[in-house]
């Protein structure tokens, strides 16, 4: 899934840069300029299907303000001075999202889609494209963010199921390891009554916490100080056993640091790794970059099927606590550009040139 995007130029870069956007209609611009139209008296979006003006006709404004202070009228068909698409579309998700947060049972799809005016199928493909998630999934996933919530306080785990909107604990319980990472009863105590066993030590990166559950290693940390990582794991589960690894242990931290001085070695150690369901897709299309190459966070979107959730893309990679084996390190900028990293950028290079690829 090697790359192949360009870095897109900003109206910064020029006339020449505004016309090749005007030329291929880019919605991309939308909203970093309009132009005007000196024959017709009208400006436009960079995206407007208008027919192409002569060049000589055209001029370029920062914004509609200043369009419209330089005597031209706003075009009818584009609505240059109104809210943009993607923005409109923003906003009607957002509104969802407030309804589905307020409720106490989940809306019916039906419901949602006739308060944004919208068809239900319409409705759905526009909630998924801006989301990143299906408008049940952000139901579920919201519910369970209140079971988590509700599980430090209330006096039971079936009160707190009950208060979060489950109108059967069956099938919260059914995901629960999955959202939680464990037994709800045993989230509800801060880890307690769970064994997480865990090793710290050195590698070439610097410090290295590998943590494992009995379902498979949860986490896999790298730093500069080892009593940090540590902290790390203490505060995610407060109250779990938490126990140096045993000889048994040792295997699995040596396969993972293996894994990290050669990230293009396989890896087969099963995975505990939790997580909202957008998260687990993006960690899965992100196992799926073979070693040696990258992608950017906008073919990573499009391999999950939401184009349009690019920065929800670079949230989750930014939430992997599974350092090389979800190897969010070969996720790059579209211009092939080195962005953020949990663990540092200088490390980000360090794996991909492991991997021999140069940065």
């Amino acid at each position: 899934m090697q790359t192949t995007e360009t870095a897109r130029p900003t109206c910064a870069d020029g006339d020449g840069v505004r016309r090749a956007a005007l030329a291929a209609r880019d919605a991309a611009f939308d909203g970093r300029f309009v132009y005007s139209v000196r024959s017709t008296g009208i400006y436009c979006r960079p995206s407007c299907p208008a027919r192409a003006a002569r060049p000589e006709n055209v001029a370029f404004h920062a914004t509609p303000a200043e369009a419209e202070a330089a005597g031209f009228r706003a075009c009818k068909r584009c609505r240059p001075n109104a809210a943009s698409r993607d923005a409109r579309r923003a906003a009607l998700v957002a509104r969802a999202c407030r309804l589905i947060d307020a409720a106490e049972t989940v809306p019916a799809l039906d419901a949602l889609a006739r308060d944004a005016g919208l068809s239900p199928f319409h409705f759905h493909r526009v909630f998924k494209a801006v989301a990143g998630v299906t408008p049940r999934a952000y139901a579920e996933a919201r519910r369970a963010d209140r079971v988590a919530e509700g599980l430090r306080q209330a006096g039971s785990v079936t009160e707190a199921l009950y208060a979060a909107g489950y109108g059967a604990a069956s099938r919260f319980y059914a995901d629960a390891p999955q959202r939680l990472g464990m037994a709800p009863a045993a989230y509800r105590k801060g880890g307690a009554g769970e064994t997480i066993r865990f090793a710290v030590g050195p590698c070439s990166l610097g410090a290295i916490l590998v943590a494992a559950t009995a379902r498979g290693v949860c986490a896999i940390l790298l730093g500069d100080d080892p009593d940090a990582l540590l902290r790390d794991l203490e505060d995610r589960f407060p109250h779990a056993a938490l126990t140096g690894g045993d000889p048994g242990f040792e295997a699995v931290v040596a396969q993972v640091v293996g894994l990290v001085e050669a990230p293009g070695t396989a890896f087969d150690l099963p995975l505990d790794i939790g997580g909202t369901a957008f998260q687990q897709k993006v960690w899965a299309a992100l196992q799926k970059i073979p070693a040696g190459t990258t992608a950017s966070y906008a073919e990573i979107a499009r391999a999950v099927g939401v184009p349009a959730a690019v920065r929800a893309v670079a949230r989750a990679c930014g939430a992997n606590a599974l350092a090389v084996a979800i190897p969010c390190h070969r996720v790059v900028r579209a211009d092939g550009g080195l962005s953020g990293y949990r663990w540092g950028i200088a490390r980000k290079r360090d794996l991909l040139a492991r991997e021999g690829v140069a940065r």
